[in-house]
């Protein structure tokens, strides 16, 4: 998954797609509402209307990427990394209601009020100019899905990928589209004189900025309500666990996803006593104790306590070179969490 983590150089991973989406469609929407006040269009309007909508968006996922990396403290001691979520969340909400609300509304009403086509071939050089800049951060975002993802198919990326750059995809994948809709239906508008193939144009897009809201607001939904880690990644922490020799079985399994790439793990072991006992006679403590205790009650007792006062420390010891052992294959798991059964 994307890390959410600051790398090197203090930069926040994730967060350049978003920047670079959010300047490219502020410029974009600035284009286009000035493309709509001088044509007239529909599709040109509905097309502002989507840059509108993707630049007030991307403008909170980044609000919540930069929450989500603050620090843990006493009342978030897991950390603030569904502030990520949230803020995508009102962010799907956000291309539902007012990029497909408004979009559909007025593409429905331009095809009702039957309007006169319009051409100007200032709307063709906008849409242009867009195409360029849109697939441009698009690029970016796809290009850092697949830093993160080298060797997975699209679909188990697109699944588990970080909401925040999924969104940025989602929505310039769909700019790059809308700008072709746009482009095709003002064109056949042109060469037919029928004003209704820009008003359908705009409710395409519409329709479209509807489906792609509907997946992230899902896809939000899931991580707060706080959704298991991978099942990959669930079978290799337990085959870890299982593979430790003093391990006698693993008794049940919990996890969370705190953010992207923090997770939280809770299990309950039961240790196996015998791969214990061989831990303790590694330096001859039992067969030299054994010697002293054998001569009095006395003696009996003293290492009866230093025996007692031994087994936490081991048993703490083993749980922390098997948290070592988890973390060393899954970087992700911050949080681990081992009891005793």
């Amino acid at each position: 998954m994307i890390s959410a983590q600051t790398g090197k150089g203090g930069k926040i991973s994730g967060l350049l797609p978003v920047i670079a989406a959010f300047t490219g469609n502020a410029v974009v929407c600035t284009a286009k509402f000035f493309g709509f006040a001088v044509t007239g269009s529909g599709a040109m309007f509905s097309e502002a209307i989507h840059s509108l909508a993707d630049t007030a968006n991307q403008s909170l996922l980044i609000i919540g990427v930069r929450r989500s990396v603050k620090k843990p403290d006493e009342d978030y001691p897991y950390g603030y990394g569904k502030e990520r979520f949230i803020w995508a969340l009102i962010s799907a909400c956000g291309i539902f209601f007012i990029g497909c609300g408004i979009t559909t509304y007025h593409g429905i009403t331009a095809l009702i009020s039957g309007q006169e086509a319009h051409f100007n071939p200032l709307n063709l050089y906008i849409l242009l100019t867009a195409l360029v800049i849109e697939s441009f951060t698009l690029w970016l975002a796809v290009r850092d899905l697949k830093k993160h993802f080298p060797d997975e198919k699209m679909e188990k990326i697109m699944a588990e990928a970080d909401p925040t750059t999924l969104a940025v995809v989602y929505e310039d994948g769909l700019a790059v589209v809308g700008v072709f809709v746009a482009l095709s239906s003002i064109v056949l508008a042109y060469l037919t004189g029928r004003a209704y193939w820009d008003a359908i144009g705009s409710i395409v897009i519409g329709v479209l900025l509807g489906v792609a809201a509907i997946i992230l607001i899902a896809k939000n939904r899931n991580y707060l309500i706080t959704k298991s880690i991978p099942k990959d990644i669930e079978e290799l922490i337990i085959d870890i666990l299982n593979n430790d020799p003093t391990v006698e079985k693993v008794l049940d399994f919990k996890s969370a996803i705190l953010d992207v790439d923090k997770y939280l793990i809770k299990c309950d072991i039961e240790f196996n006593a015998s791969s214990l006992i061989r831990e303790l006679s590694k330096h001859h403590f039992l067969e030299n104790e054994y010697e002293e205790a054998r001569l009095s009650y006395e003696n009996f007792m003293k290492f009866s306590v230093d025996y007692m006062d031994r087994v936490p420390r081991l048993v703490g010891r083993k749980i922390d070179e098997i948290e070592k052992k988890i973390r060393a294959q899954v970087p992700q798991a911050v949080f681990i969490d081992i009891e005793i059964n």
